[in-house]
């Protein structure tokens, strides 16, 4: 049989015809000579695998020796926990005895291991495996979205294109550990600098179910009506501004927790702060010009519990709902919010509103800088004098 009638049989020419035809037939040809036999190929094919990226994936991933099953023997970590890891950093799980795992996969499991034997439970293990992996997720996209742009060209083959991506990640690959290492590093210095621990935490031993936090959130306005003005990319530069921004000028205590989406949440130990940099940062995007959309800012305070990185309680959703209801370019507040720093803003009521979820209307309060009130330009509410209509 011919090198193109073996590939015909396994359907990984189907559907090509002239040009397109001989340039995977082309890639079919180098990635075979690399090692891959036809029925890795088909197999691949038939997962939904680009076939022009299966020489990076083997430069990334390693090649497969192991099922899920044998790592479990070899590391003596328990197969559903090692499948649960897997669930966990979002990844599809295999059939045990399948033969996908590679030796990068066997180092993990004797790392999970370690991880055990250092006094960390199972469940902490999956708890902070879930956290990793979304960020490591976005991490990954940003990486690939990086290394096509620089190596894409005009007028590339499928064989062309595939060799030079696998060669670029197998350059870039020995940096990311470091790199990676390097910022976690950085992080966890920053959060132990800005920890807290109480008195009564100190004598109980133990963290506390909840902690009183001051929550914000910021969005940008209109973000919705923008995506169907603008093409997508542009949304998205958008949306990638406003978390630079953000991380531009926020500093201890406030921290930023996510992004989700057109808005970002911010948690601080005080009230202050807070709502000092949530005009900080309305001031920043002003200073963006007229095509980036206006900031809305709502702010609440109370007992939350922080878990896996993320706060969840009252204050949070209270904050969430304040922020649909304010105007652009201003920082609403709770009173207790306002109650906590009277003193530091100029405060404005906005009367009670009714909030999505909640029985009663909640009063609420819009904060502004000390600053004289007939400054040139200003607005009541702080909002840009002339930005649009409604």
């Amino acid at each position: 049989m011919s090198g193109d009638a073996d590939f015909e049989a396994h359907g990984l020419l189907d559907g090509l015809t002239g040009e397109a035809r001989a340039a995977r037939l082309e890639l079919l040809e180098r990635l075979r000579a690399d090692g891959w036999s036809l029925d890795d190929l088909a197999a691949a094919s038939a997962d939904g695998r680009e076939l022009l990226f299966l020489q990076a994936e083997r430069v990334v991933g390693g090649e497969p020796k192991f099922s899920a099953r044998q790592l479990a023997e070899s590391s003596g970590v328990p197969l559903e926990l090692l499948l649960a890891l897997r669930r966990a950093n979002g990844l599809p799980l295999p059939d045990p005895d399948a033969v996908v795992f590679s030796d990068i996969d066997a180092e993990a499991a004797e790392m999970t291991q370690l991880f055990r034997g250092a006094g960390i439970s199972d469940e902490q293990l999956v708890a902070i495996t879930r956290v990793l992996g979304r960020g490591l997720s976005q991490s990954a996209e940003a990486m690939r979205s990086l290394v096509l742009e620089l190596v894409l060209q005009p007028g590339s083959t499928e064989a062309d294109l595939a060799e030079r991506y696998a060669r670029r990640a197998e350059m870039l690959m020995p940096m990311l550990g470091p790199l990676l290492e390097q910022m976690i590093r950085l992080h966890l210095r920053h959060m132990v600098r800005t920890e807290a621990i109480s008195a009564a935490e100190r004598a109980e031993g133990t963290l506390p179910g909840a902690r009183d936090v001051t929550v914000a959130f910021a969005d940008l306005v209109g973000f919705t009506r923008l995506g169907e003005e603008v093409p997508p990319d542009e949304l998205g530069r958008v949306a990638d501004r406003l978390t630079v921004l953000t991380g531009e000028i926020v500093s201890p205590p406030v921290r930023l927790v996510k992004t989700i989406g057109d808005a970002v949440m911010l948690v601080s130990p005080e009230p202050e702060p807070l709502i000092g940099f949530a005009l900080d940062l309305i001031a920043a995007s002003d200073g963006e010009g007229e095509r980036f959309p206006q900031l809305r800012v709502g702010v609440d305070a109370g007992a939350a519990l922080s878990r896996a990185g993320d706060w969840y309680g009252r204050p949070v959703n209270v904050a969430s709902r304040v922020t649909n209801v304010a105007r652009a370019g201003s920082v609403l507040a709770t009173r207790g919010v306002r109650d906590a720093a009277p003193e530091a803003f100029r405060w404005s009521s906005a009367g009670p509103r009714s909030l999505k979820g909640l029985p009663e209307p909640v009063r609420l309060y819009r904060a502004r800088k000390l600053s004289p009130p007939a400054e040139a330009g200003a607005t009541g509410d702080g909002a840009r004098p002339s930005k649009r209509a409604g």
